[in-house]
């Protein structure tokens, strides 16, 4: 007669070779977990399982990391990236890049479209300046250039320096709305008590007046933000001088 297995050994026995167990041991299962704890299988198939597994999951889990910080990393970019892509195109209410001195000469206005254009100022918490428009709107028609003034003065008793955005609305209409001259994203110093007035040279393309989607559009805003900027700072973008 062998020696006698102490409690449950023919159940852990079955877990070790990865073998069904049968039924509880004496005692119930809730013994067979007591004894079962930190029990690692002594077969060797069973420890390549485990360790491979491991690895497995081990590369996975670097995969995943790698991903997260991957997609950190996108998020910062996408924002100087996205204004970009904004500004080429004109979506997001940001207004097209100027085509030069050929596509001026060769345009032609369109008479039977007017277009209101209004103009809206806004100063960021941090600035401490006066900013608003010289004139609250104009009439245009697509083909004509058009010139608007803004204001801006700097009420304290130090030099600051501003830079500004801006938007159109509504959003569609931006990549039509371009400007030849203007004061956005360029630093614009201003000493203590200095106003100043700041011009916008534009124009509405004609290609606005075929575009079925602008058809019922009559009207369009051109909004300014002004921030506070560090000296130095420079944030002109492609198409303007």
């Amino acid at each position: 007669m062998g020696p006698r297995l102490p409690l449950c050994a023919g159940a852990l026995r079955a877990l070790a070779l990865g073998r069904a167990v049968p039924q509880p041991c004496r005692g119930g299962w809730a013994s067979l977990r007591l004894q079962t704890r930190g029990l690692r299988s002594s077969n060797p198939f069973t420890r390549r399982q485990e360790e491979e597994w491991r690895r497995r999951n081990r590369t996975v889990l670097t995969y995943i990391a790698a991903a997260a910080v991957g997609m950190v990393g996108m998020s910062y970019a996408a924002v100087p990236l996205y204004r970009l892509y904004c500004q080429t195109t004109g979506l997001g209410g940001t207004t097209g890049a100027g085509r030069g001195a050929e596509r001026l000469e060769e345009m032609r206005p369109v008479r039977e479209r007017v277009v209101k254009v209004t103009f809206n100022a806004d100063v960021h918490a941090g600035l401490q300046w006066n900013f608003r428009p010289q004139q609250s709107e104009i009439y245009v028609v697509p083909g004509e250039t058009a010139l608007a003034f803004y204001k801006a003065k700097n009420p304290t008793d130090k030099p600051i320096i501003g830079i500004s955005t801006y938007n159109v609305v509504p959003f569609e209409a931006g990549q039509y709305f371009n400007k030849i001259q203007c004061f956005c994203f360029e630093e614009q110093w201003l000493n203590p008590q200095e106003e100043v007035d700041m011009p916008v040279f534009f124009y509405i393309d004609p290609e606005f007046a075929e575009d079925p989607k602008m058809a019922k559009v009559d009207s369009i805003t051109l909004s300014y933000t002004f921030f506070e900027a560090k000296e130095g700072q420079h944030l002109a973008l492609p198409g303007y001088q």
